[in-house]
This record gives C-alpha cells, structure tokens and sequence, in this order.
C-alpha cells in the first residue's frame, strides 16, 4: 500500500552523520510504501567537522546511489542529492550541483567563533550560547538577521533546487528564552526570506524532524506555512530522517498543518522532473 505522502528527498545514512546504509534507507522507504526517495547526505566540507561526508567518501557516495538506482529500479523511484551548506566563497549548492539530481541548501554555520572556526547554530546549546555571548555580546537579534540574512543571500546567487529547514535557528529558542517569534523584528526577517525564496523560484521543505525528535514542529513552523501559500512558494514534504524508520515520521501532522494553510499539493521528484502532486489525506 503506498503512503498518503509517497516520497521523502531529506534523508542521512552512515556516509554523514545517519544511521544505517543507503541499501539499508531504500528498505525502510518501501516499508513505508515510498514511491520515490532521495538520498540526501550532508556534503563535504572545506573543514573537518563532526556530522558531515569526509570529502574521499564522496565518490563511493555517489558510485553506491547509483547501484541501488539499478538495483531497485521498478520498485521505487531512487535520485541522489547532497544537503549542501551555504557558507559564502566556500561552499554551496552550486559546487556539487553537476554531480546530483537536486540539492537541499541549508543554512547551518552564521560566521567565525572567537577561535575563528566556523560557528554553528545547529548544534550543542553549549556550543550555540558560547558563540552569542562571546562572539555577538549576547545579542541574539543580529544573530537571527545573520542567519536569515544568509539564506537570502543563498537563494538570490546560489540557489538550491530545495530550500532546507529553513526556520531551524529556533531549537536554541527553548521556551522563548532567546527571542519573541512573535516580535516584529523576527517576523520581518521571516517574511523578507519568503519573499526572497518565491522571487527565486525555490522550494521551500515541510522539514518533520521536529515533530517526531526534537518535541518542536516543523521547520518551518505551521505559522508560515499561509504566508508561504500566499506567495505561491512550492512545498516539498521531508522527513530529515537519520535512521531508516524515520523516513515517512511526521507526514501525516505535517500533512494537516499544509491542508489547513491552503495547500492542496506538494512538489515531488517523479520521472525525473519536479512535479505537482495532490496532498491526500485520509
């Protein structure tokens, strides 16, 4: 039986920072009735980190997706990506754009640390805090339109076909400690980055992991999601899943949350080219 929400382009296996193999993903795609699946690594990086592909694993990435693609063929849709991070003259969607069916832009280090390391948000509260106190005096708004400022300049000049977790910034914000999302200053940001993406004809991902890992929602939160419609952003809907029972985790929520703001499809990657499908909930 396929699933209501058939396809799933955000995914991570052991190649980064994912559980599992790739042949290991494609069964947990269709055990959860999957028409099609992305492989979605985080790229190499010009600089070692913790939960990124090491840049001499690429290839075999790359020679390992293309067998399964083979191996599965008539039994799943299989196309191979790259999560691809935004750093300016570094490292984007264009440097890995000609080896991958589409790619996933995201946005996870905002600038230098004292040490002048890369500084990244999406990590350790610990690692997070130490940044905006040492590096930013605390100051937790010119962080956040650092952030989004990046994901404008990405989409405007490096553009993905996939635009990632896009409100993700917020898992530092537990509680609100940090900042008011409803405050003008961050929905100004907010909307300036919808609008930069809908000029730019990028797709926006309905990112689950939120709902099913982290006790939040979806990145981005159900508040956007009619501003989105409003602009006509196409949404692809995601699981971000680093373990292959994750692949499908969320769908249905997310999938009521698109409903309610409007949305009557989501875009997938089918026969090799993006397309409308309808959202069919049961």
């Amino acid at each position: 039986m396929r699933s209501a929400f058939s396809t799933n382009y955000h995914s991570h296996s052991h190649f980064c920072d994912g559980v599992g193999t790739p042949e290991e993903q494609v069964q947990g795609a269709l055990q959860a009735g999957l028409r099609a699946f992305g492989f979605s690594s985080h790229c190499p990086m010009p600089f070692d980190n913790r939960w990124s592909m090491k840049a001499g694993r690429l290839d075999d990435y790359l020679r390992e997706t293309a067998s399964l693609k083979e191996k599965y063929a008539g039994s799943i849709e299989l196309y191979t990506g790259l999560e691809v991070d935004y750093i300016p003259n570094r490292v984007g969607p264009s440097t890995y754009r000609d080896r991958l069916d589409y790619t996933v832009g995201s946005v996870h280090y905002v600038g230098l640390d004292d040490g002048r390391r890369p500084w990244e948000i999406d990590g350790s509260q610990t690692v997070f805090m130490d940044g905006l106190t040492e590096v930013h005096q605390g100051d937790i708004e010119t962080v956040i339109r650092l952030y989004y400022g990046l994901i404008r300049e990405m989409v405007a000049h490096d553009p993905p076909d996939i635009v990632g977790h896009l409100d993700k910034i917020k898992i530092q914000n537990a509680g609100h400690a940090l900042f008011d999302p409803s405050a003008d200053w961050y929905r100004s940001e907010v909307i300036a980055t919808l609008d930069a993406v809908a000029s730019a004809g990028c797709m926006v991902e309905v990112n689950t992991r939120g709902l099913y890992k982290k006790a939040l929602t979806t990145y981005p939160g159900p508040e956007w999601l009619p501003t989105m419609r409003e602009r006509n952003i196409p949404v692809v809907l995601n699981s971000d899943s680093h373990h292959p029972s994750e692949i499908s985790a969320g769908f249905r929520q997310a999938g009521a949350f698109l409903r309610e703001a409007g949305y009557n499809t989501v875009r997938v990657l089918l026969d090799g080219h993006w397309q409308d499908s309808p959202i069919d909930l049961p």
